[in-house]
């Protein structure tokens, strides 16, 4: 029995998990799924995972506080048809303890969490994006979500309505423009992984400008696709994979007459000779097999939990000679846009776009300072950047 099959079958909507705490519901401890997941949130450092089961529409939601430590826990709901209990909470554990390195690396007063929603067969809908928000209301605030992989502007808005009679408690950014709040996030996300890849081209290839070079572009959603059009407009050849055609024809596009412009299949992005790998798609797409195969200088992209096994395969990309800018450093764009949101609400003043665009420009004065961390200490990038992280979380 997992835990999920646990509080359906004893009708608990609510299951609290708190670091070095008895779970209060005490069975819990012997369904299937307890074992493997109390070690990993041992490791892991989280202060507290909440199980949410709402039995009248069979849904089931996880959220993850890694960190409180600099402020309210923030991180946004993906919306994702994991195949077991485990995955699910995998990620929402991974992805919560990213937010705290990562808003600790920017210096956002803020602290890391996540929320993943378990899709049955009926996907999303209004109902689930409900019974998420009457749930959120029960933190009080100490997780704060946004939009992420399965969830858009229009679904903030539409918890923001559940929620409306919480004023005091900052529980959902990333609304509408139209509804005062920053709205999608992936603009600024693409503005601080280009501002990256210029630093990292810079100090590797010694370049100032990307005209010429060749970039190997994994995914072109929505952060994906805005990081494409400034690298077109800035002369670079791009080899791309993506399984959306849709979503290659519009790239493909805006490429015509411009720049190089060529399609590989979704394993053969890793070996393909180039200035530059970026991948902007799911995580875990670093791991001993893809490393080997690739033949760039460079690792610079907007994707989440890229590392497969954090400081196996970052050692692996140092030992290789492989400039890696640390995912959780290099995208922040994003979380730095949402950041603003909730300051602006806290204080009731108006958001505010050039600020956040002038928080983003910090993205690479942080990674010129893990680049020369790693560099002088001969440590991996990604341990530089943990350390960094580190030093402003004490």
């Amino acid at each position: 029995m997992d835990i999920f099959e646990f509080m359906k079958e004893r009708s608990i909507a609510r299951l609290d998990f708190l670091r070095d705490k008895e779970p209060s519901a005490r069975d819990v401890v012997s369904t299937s799924t307890y074992p493997a997941f109390k070690e990993k949130m041992a490791e892991s450092g989280h202060e507290e995972v909440v199980f949410f089961y709402d039995k009248a529409i069979n849904a089931r939601f996880i959220v993850g506080i890694h960190s409180t430590l600099r402020g309210p826990a923030i991180g946004g709901l993906r919306v994702w048809a994991y195949e077991k209990e485990l995955d699910a909470i995998k990620d929402v554990l991974r992805l919560s303890r990213g937010m705290t390195y990562k808003n600790a690396s920017i210096n956002l007063d803020l602290g890391g969490g996540k929320a993943v929603a378990w899709l049955d067969e009926r996907g999303k809908t209004p109902e689930l994006l409900k019974s998420f928000a009457n749930f959120l209301i029960m933190l009080e605030g100490r997780y704060i979500t946004a939009e992420d992989v399965g969830t858009t502007v229009e679904d903030m808005d539409f918890m923001c309505d559940e929620i409306k009679s919480k004023p005091d408690k900052v529980c959902v950014v990333c609304r509408s423009e139209a509804r005062g709040g920053s709205g999608n996030p992936s603009p600024f996300t693409a503005y601080g992984v280009y501002d990256g890849i210029k630093l990292s081209v810079k100090r590797v290839l010694g370049k100032d400008l990307l005209k010429g070079l060749t970039i190997a572009l994994q995914g072109l959603g929505h952060v994906g696709f805005e990081l494409a059009i400034k690298l077109i407009d800035d002369g670079v050849n791009l080899v791309v994979s993506e399984l959306e055609e849709a979503k290659i024809k519009r790239v493909q596009d805006y490429a015509k007459g411009k720049v190089g412009f060529r399609v590989v299949g979704i394993d053969e992005i890793y070996s393909v000779d180039c200035d530059l790998f970026s991948p902007n798609a799911l995580g875990a797409v670093l791991n001993e097999k893809t490393i080997s195969a690739l033949r760039c200088k460079i690792v610079a992209g907007a994707a989440n939990n890229q590392l497969e096994d954090e400081e196996k395969d970052s050692e692996l990309l140092h030992k290789k000679g492989i400039l890696y800018a640390p995912d959780f450093m290099i995208n922040a764009g994003g979380v730095s846009n949402a950041a603003m949101e909730v300051f602006d609400r806290m204080h009731n003043i108006p958001y505010d776009k050039e600020t956040v665009f002038k928080k983003v420009d910090e993205i690479s004065k942080n990674l010129l300072d893990v680049y020369d961390i790693s560099e002088k200490e001969n440590i991996s990038t990604y341990k530089a950047a943990l350390k960094l992280a580190e030093q402003r979380l004490r």
